[in-house]
Formats: C-alpha cells, sequence, structure tokens
C-alpha cells in the first residue's frame, strides 16, 4: 500500500470514528434524561452503554494508524468498560423492585426506537472500515449490541404499556447487561488472540 492510500485511508477511518463518537455522546444524553424521566432500568442501562460506546470510540479514534501494541490496549479498556457497565445494570435492577414507579412504556418506546435508527446508522458508517482492525472490529461489535439492545428495551417498553408492571425493564436490563459481557469478553478474547502479532 503506497503512503498515499495509507494516509486517505486512516483519515477516513478517523472522520468515521469522529462522527459515531459525537452520535453516541448525544445518544448517552439523551437516553439518560429519558431514562431518569421514565424511570427505566433498560434506558438507563443503554445510556450508560452509550457512555462506555463513546469512550471506546475516542479511544479507537486516538488509536487509528498508531501500533499494534496501542490498538491492542485500547481495545482491552473497551472490552473491560463494557463488562463494568454491566455490573452497574445488575445494581439499578436489584434495586427496581423497592424503590421507584413504574416505568413509562411510551418514552422507552419513542428513545430505543429512536436510538435503534442512530445505531444503524452508526454500523453503516462503520461497515466500511477494514476488519483486521482489532479496534475497529471493537467499535462495530459495541455498535451492533446496542442495536439488539434497542430492539429489546422497544419490546420491553411495549410489555410494560400492557401489563403496567416493571418487570419486561428489568429483564431487558439484564438482557443489555448479558449482551454486553459477551461482547466485552469476545473482544478481550479478540484482543488477546492478537498479543503475538507484530507492529503495525
Amino acid at each position: 500500500m503506497s503512503p498515499e492510500v495509507g494516509t486517505a485511508k486512516i483519515r477516513r477511518q478517523k472522520r468515521t470514528l469522529l462522527i459515531v463518537f459525537a452520535l453516541n455522546l448525544l445518544l448517552f444524553v439523551a437516553l439518560g434524561a429519558a431514562g431518569l424521566v421514565a424511570d427505566s432500568s433498560a434506558l438507563i442501562a443503554n445510556s450508560v452503554d452509550n457512555l462506555s460506546d463513546t469512550v471506546v470510540y475516542a479511544m479507537s479514534w486516538m488509536a487509528v494508524g498508531k501500533a499494534s501494541k496501542l490498538k491492542r490496549g485500547a481495545a482491552r479498556i473497551s472490552g473491560i468498560m463494557l463488562v463494568v457497565f454491566a455490573a452497574g445494570v445488575l445494581v439499578d435492577a436489584v434495586r427496581r423492585p423497592f424503590f421507584g414507579p413504574e416505568p413509562i412504556g411510551a418514552t422507552m418506546i419513542t428513545m430505543a426506537g429512536l436510538a435503534a435508527v442512530v445505531n444503524l446508522i452508526c454500523l453503516w458508517l462503520l461497515k466500511p472500515l477494514k476488519t483486521d482492525d482489532v479496534n475497529l472490529r471493537a467499535a462495530q461489535t459495541f455498535s451492533a449490541n446496542d442495536f439488539f439492545s434497542n430492539g429489546g428495551i422497544v419490546v420491553a417498553g411495549a410489555l410494560v404499556l400492557w401489563t403496567g408492571s416493571w418487570i419486561p425493564d428489568v429483564i431487558v436490563g439484564l438482557v443489555v447487561a448479558v449482551v454486553a459481557v459477551h461482547g466485552g469478553f469476545e473482544i478481550l478474547r479478540d484482543a488477546g488472540q492478537e498479543n503475538e502479532a507484530p507492529d503495525a
């Protein structure tokens, strides 16, 4: 690959990651506010997930074009953050039966639907980027996990509206946590498998 082509590819990757970073930062603020207003464990979980995504995309942006060792380090931090995030969701799920009113199903559906559209845009932006970079694969994993989580929250919101119960909200919040743990360990495994690769 010529230096000019390599530089252009790096610019494209950095530009894409910057756009995805901005979209996830906006989602974190919107979902967090809606989760607090609607008292929804699932929306709060999704908001915290988007905050971890935002940090990861920022690290991925900084790692583009750098040595493989730095990329693997950023990917490891990404995986660890996903696992830590899941622990926070579990804490919120435990408190749900004892504190707070029932979540607002309509708000859950509206915000999760909006988030699903944004995450589809992120996946569409990330898909053309090369996938032999562990950091970019981590970014794609995050967006894919978020999209499926959004779908679960839409279902939970509909069930909350139908049953008037907090249980669907907590169940989906826990599922989001499980998906996050799986994605986190997948990223850590991916980074570990590249430990012996020579620096780029």
